[in-house]
C-alpha cells in the first residue's frame, strides 16, 4: 500500500513539476515583450465595446475615462441590455458630451439566444472598425495607452485575437485574496499556453479580435444555447497558434470591481466553470492533467505523512511540497511583474490548499449544472 501511495506520489510531483517549470516558467522567467517601434503606423480605428445590463453606477466613471485613451481613431460603443436603472438616460447624457460614444438600446432578448452574446453581437455588427476591443462596464484601463496596446497585434501583426489581463481591485478581506490569487492563477494558465503556441482562452474584460473573423464564423453560432463563454469559448473555438497574440504589458491591463461576497463569487465561478466542459478535447485534457495531478500531489502527500512513522521519508515529503510552493511563488510573482507592474504576492501553500479544494467543489457543481445565468 504504501509502495504504490509513493509512486503515486512520485507521478503527481513529476507531472506538477513539468507543469510548473517548463509550460508556466516558460513563460514566467523567459518572455520578453516586444518593444515599441517606429514600425507601430497602422492606427486604423477601434471599436470599443461594452454589455451594459443596468451599469448606471458605472457608467458615468467609465466613459469619461476611455474618452482620455491616447489613440487617434476610436468609438466607444455601449450596448444598453435591457437595463431597468437609469443607464439609458446617463448615457444619453454623455453621448451629447462625447461625439465617440455610441448607444445601442436593447429593449427585449429572443428566447433562444442568451443576453450577453447577443448584445455583443449587435454591438459588433453596427460597430464601425474592424477592431473591436472588449470590456465590462465595471472595468476600467491602468493606463491612456490601453486601447494603442491591445489593438497592436491585431493592426499591424495581422492577427485575429488579442489576448490581454483583467485584474481585479485590492480590498480587505479573505474573499479579496482568493480572487486575486485565482485571478492570477488564471492568468498563468492562458498567458503560458498562448506563449507555448497552444492558446485556449481569453477574457471578456479584455479581449481584441477583428469584426470580420466575427461575422464570417457568423457570431456566437453554435455557442448560442450556453450561457456565459462569450469570451473564452469563442477565443477556445477559434484562437490558433498563427492568428493569436497574447499581450503581456502593465499599461495594457484593466482592473474590475471584484466580488464582494462569497454568493455572489460563487455564481460568477460556477458560470466559468460551466463554459469550461465545452472547451476543446485537447484543452480540457492539458488542463485537466494539472488539475488532477495538483489533487493527487495533495492527497497522496498528506497519505503519506499519516502512514509513515519514521522522520526521513515525512521529510522529503514536506521537502517536496515546501520546494513547490516556493517555485509556484516564484512563477506568480514573475507573471504578476509582467502583467500589472508589480511582484507583491501573497503566500501560496495555504491559498494553493484552498484553491484545490475549491475547485474540485465548486468546479464540479458548475461543470455538471445545467442552468447559469449572467445577471
Amino acid at each position: 500500500m504504501e509502495n504504490t501511495l509513493w509512486w503515486i506520489f512520485f507521478l503527481a510531483a513529476g507531472l506538477q513539476f513539468t507543469y510548473l517549470m517548463v509550460v508556466f516558467g516558460r513563460f514566467a522567467f523567459f518572455y520578453k515583450r516586444q518593444e515599441e517601434t517606429e514600425q507601430d503606423l497602422n492606427l486604423s480605428g477601434v471599436t470599443v465595446i461594452i454589455a451594459a445590463k443596468n451599469e448606471a453606477a458605472h457608467l458615468n466613471d467609465l466613459i469619461p475615462l476611455l474618452m482620455k485613451q491616447d489613440y487617434p481613431t476610436f468609438e466607444v460603443l455601449v450596448v444598453n441590455d435591457c437595463s431597468t436603472d437609469e443607464s439609458e438616460d446617463i448615457l444619453r447624457a454623455l453621448s451629447s458630451k462625447y461625439d465617440q460614444l455610441k448607444i445601442v438600446n436593447i429593449r427585449y432578448t429572443p428566447q433562444h439566444v442568451t443576453a450577453k452574446k447577443y448584445a455583443l453581437t449587435l454591438g459588433i455588427k453596427v460597430s464601425k472598425y474592424d477592431s473591436i476591443l472588449l470590456t465590462d462596464a465595471d472595468c476600467r484601463p491602468v493606463s491612456s495607452q490601453w486601447i494603442r496596446r491591445m489593438s497592436a497585434p491585431i493592426r499591424n501583426e495581422g492577427k485575429t485575437f488579442a489576448l490581454g489581463h483583467g485584474s481585479y481591485l485590492t480590498l480587505p478581506g479573505l474573499l479579496n485574496k482568493i480572487i486575486q490569487y485565482e485571478t492570477l492563477l488564471t492568468a498563468i494558465y492562458y498567458f503560458s499556453f498562448g506563449y507555448w503556441k497552444s492558446p485556449f482562452m481569453g477574457v471578456g474584460r479584455n479581449l481584441c479580435y477583428r469584426k470580420d473573423f466575427f461575422m464570417e464564423k457568423k457570431a456566437f453560432k453554435s455557442l448560442w444555447h450556453i450561457e456565459g463563454g462569450d469570451d473564452d469559448l469563442f477565443v477556445n473555438k477559434y484562437a490558433t497558434a498563427a492568428n493569436t497574440a497574447i499581450v503581456a504589458q502593465p499599461d495594457s491591463i484593466t482592473i474590475s470591481q471584484p466580488k464582494t461576497n462569497f454568493k455572489d463569487y460563487f455564481t460568477q465561478k460556477k458560470r466559468h466553470f460551466h463554459a469550461g466542459k465545452y472547451y476543446r478535447t485537447r484543452d480540457k485534457l492539458k488542463l485537466g492533467l494539472y488539475s488532477l495531478s495538483h489533487l493527487v500531489f495533495w492527497s497522496s502527500a498528506i497519505g503519506i505523512v499519516i502512514l509513515e512513522s519514521t522522520w526521513e521519508p515525512i521529510a522529503l515529503v514536506l521537502g517536496l511540497v515546501f520546494f513547490r510552493a516556493m517555485l509556484q511563488y516564484l512563477i506568480i510573482h514573475r507573471v504578476r511583474k509582467k502583467l500589472e507592474g508589480t511582484g507583491k504576492v501573497i503566500w501560496t501553500l495555504f491559498f494553493d490548499l484552498m484553491y484545490m479544494i475549491y475547485f474540485w467543489t465548486l468546479g464540479t457543481k458548475g461543470y455538471l449544472s445545467k442552468t447559469v445565468k449572467w445577471k
